[in-house]
């Protein structure tokens, strides 16, 4: 009997101690933006064409990334 509520007692904290580091990872989590391309340069063009090109916005962190503005240099 006391083997059976020592078993519940160790089962009982092994629970207790993985919720606290499962909880306690989410206050770390951070967005972390990374840009492997921060500018790009585009060839001559006849004026009035419409050039194009995409930047990659890569989140490096362990929270959700979001982009409130984007501006044009």
């Amino acid at each position: 009997m006391k083997y059976c509520s020592r078993l519940v007692a160790i089962v009982a904290l092994l629970i207790a101690f993985s919720s606290a580091v499962c909880f306690g990872a989410e206050k770390d989590a951070t967005a972390s933006v990374f840009f492997p391309e921060s500018q790009y340069e585009f060839s001559p063009v006849l004026d009035g064409t419409q050039v194009v090109h995409d930047f990659v916005i890569q989140n490096k962190g362990n929270a959700t990334l979001t982009v409130d503005r984007v501006k044009t240099g």
